[in-house]
């Protein structure tokens, strides 16, 4: 699979307080340490965005008992990936991020907060891997197999919204890539998209979020990562999801800061080595490198959790990059899904 990281510079819809990103869920894990740039010099101050909390969770316990982890203390933060970013620029620690879009870290690289080579690695700053999914009430009572009948009338979505999530934008690129993978053109896809906001019953403004409104009885189908739908249905959700015959290739970067301890960046090298990306495996991330043999609770085949889709579609083969997709569909004037959803009035 391709794992190419892309830096961009795009515009936001407008500056989100960051008091909402800084009210995310802290979490302490706890260990001993001394001092750095977010804190003490064996305390890794991670934000991430929403999705993470749980995977993360063996994940750092796993590094905590390697050499390199021994004493590591973790402060944790995670939220909506764009809030996130937000938050750091405003002065939240942090040592080790990792956000749902290259757009996010790009602008910790514009604020002077990482570096700018930190996707100069082997995974060009790729630290997780997934695609897009539909999640569906059990037994699929809507009968949906595919995109198309996202905007059949009456059915309610579930998706968050693009304007603080990077959950949403890749779910959105993933429906106007179906059109044109499709054989659609450009109008056809804008016509789609204006059919699938209207059935929006909510627009979280987290992928998290969006799965916890989902279970709680909102909507019909979830536009989601399928991460989250692996890991709802293993928590005892009664859900279903399918992976559609043509979806998107979901990568999201991870980097140090530039004043980081030494234990972020181990950390780090621990997250992309094979003992890292299997306990992602395990937790519903498709792996960046060969881990083995593993189950994956809560997958539709645990012993063989992630079929390759028919069309798989990539952000930089089909989309020109971040760069490009950011501006031409989220600039938060001229930006397709933009006037899209003020049009619509789902915003």
């Amino acid at each position: 699979m391709s794992m190419q990281g892309t830096r961009a510079r795009g515009t936001r819809r407008r500056w989100v307080a960051v008091a909402a990103a800084l009210t995310a869920t802290i979490v302490g894990v706890t260990g001993c340490g001394s001092t750095s740039a977010g804190g003490k010099k064996d305390t890794v101050n991670l934000v991430g965005f929403s999705i993470l909390q749980q995977p993360n969770t063996n994940l750092i316990k796993d590094f905590q008992a390697t050499a390199a982890g021994k004493g590591v203390t973790f402060t944790t933060s995670y939220g909506a990936s764009g809030d996130q970013a937000r938050a750091v620029i405003a002065g939240q620690p942090a040592d080790y991020v990792h956000l749902s879009l290259a757009t996010d870290v790009a602008k910790l690289v514009d604020a002077g907060l990482v570096a700018k080579d930190w996707d100069s690695g082997s995974t060009q700053g790729i630290a997780s891997q997934t695609v897009v999914v539909l999640t569906v009430r059990k037994g699929n009572p809507k009968h949906i197999t595919g995109w198309d009948d996202l905007v059949k009338p009456g059915i309610k979505i579930v998706t968050p919204n693009p304007g603080s999530s990077g959950s949403a934008r890749w779910n959105i690129l993933a429906a106007w890539g179906h059109v044109i993978a499709s054989g659609g053109t450009e109008a056809d896809a804008t016509a789609y998209l204006k059919k699938f906001f209207a059935n929006t019953a909510a627009l979280p403004s987290s992928g998290r979020e969006a799965t916890t409104a989902f279970e709680s009885g909102v909507g019909d189908v979830l536009v989601s990562y399928e991460t989250e739908a692996i890991a709802a249905r293993a928590s005892g959700a009664p859900l279903d999801y399918i992976v559609p015959s043509d979806t998107l290739l979901i990568q999201n970067p991870a980097a140090v800061t530039v004043k980081s301890s030494a234990a972020a960046k181990a950390f780090l090298a621990f997250v992309l080595s094979k003992a890292g990306q299997l306990d992602y495996a395990k937790a519903g991330f498709r792996p960046l490198v060969d881990v083995g043999t593993y189950t994956t609770p809560g997958a539709n085949d645990p012993s063989n959790p992630y079929p390759t889709p028919t069309t798989l579609l990539t952000i930089d083969k089909n989309f020109g990059g971040w760069t490009a997709a950011a501006k031409k569909f989220f600039d938060v004037k001229d930006g397709i899904v933009t006037k899209i959803q003020a049009e619509t009035g789902k915003q």
